[in-house]
């Protein structure tokens, strides 16, 4: 009797990682994507809060004015981050406003679309839920760093954190270029602290510019230091 051939066994492949982005822009039906140049304003203080904005690649600004007229930086995300979703909280008016850090991509989604997406759509609504409870997470360690920590540690914690920024666009730990005077309104300090701390940092070999901003593992250093 020929011999029987032996039945290869099926391989089944690695399920590809569920992305938030991708899995809301694929089912989204309705929605719009935008392209907003360096300093474009999104959205400002006030405006009616009626979508919900995903960042495709850059980065984006979150501030907010005061009554004197005195801005303060919230925020500063990226690639893969969400915005603008206190709409979904009920907020009638944006709190802040929102302006493109460098050439920046995002796609808007109606509130209605969002709040049909997260009750048809399970896995999503998980994921998406997640995503906003690291994001409360990350606001609460911001205060317990502007209470606890030095001014010096607070911008090497800002820096680590914005390196992951424009990461479509820049190597690892490549920033867009950013101002002093920003960095100073994120950690609550004064630019001529921050130019101090910065020349420091560059002559420890912990973070290197010209033109572009490189940010170095070894910046983690002083945040750990007692």
């Amino acid at each position: 009797m020929p011999a029987k051939t032996p039945r290869r066994k099926k391989t089944l492949g690695t399920p590809k990682p569920f992305s938030l982005g991708t899995q809301l822009i694929a089912g989204a039906r309705k929605r719009s994507e935008e392209q907003y140049p360096r300093n474009a304003v999104v959205f400002s203080q006030g405006d009616p809060a009626t979508d919900v904005f995903y960042i495709q690649r850059g980065g984006i600004k979150l501030s907010v004015l005061s009554g004197t007229g005195k801005e303060a930086v919230v925020a500063m995300i990226g690639a893969g981050d969400f915005f603008g979703e206190g709409c979904l909280a009920g907020q009638p008016l944006r709190m802040g406003s929102a302006m493109a850090m460098v050439p920046t991509t995002v796609h808007r989604f109606p509130k209605s679309e969002m709040q049909r997406m997260l009750h048809d759509e399970p896995e999503f609504s998980d994921h998406f839920i997640t995503h906003v409870v690291a994001r409360s997470i990350r606001v609460e360690e911001d205060l317990i760093d502007q209470l606890f920590n030095s001014s010096e540690k607070r911008l090497a914690r800002t820096l680590l954190l914005l390196a992951r920024y424009g990461r479509d666009e820049a190597p690892a730990g490549v920033l867009p270029r950013i101002s002093q005077e920003t960095l100073a309104e994120m950690i609550g300090s004064t630019r001529s602290r921050v130019n101090y701390f910065m020349n420091k940092f560059r002559k420890l070999g912990l973070i290197e510019y010209n033109g572009t901003l490189k940010i170095h593992a070894s910046l983690l250093s002083v945040v750990l230091h007692e």
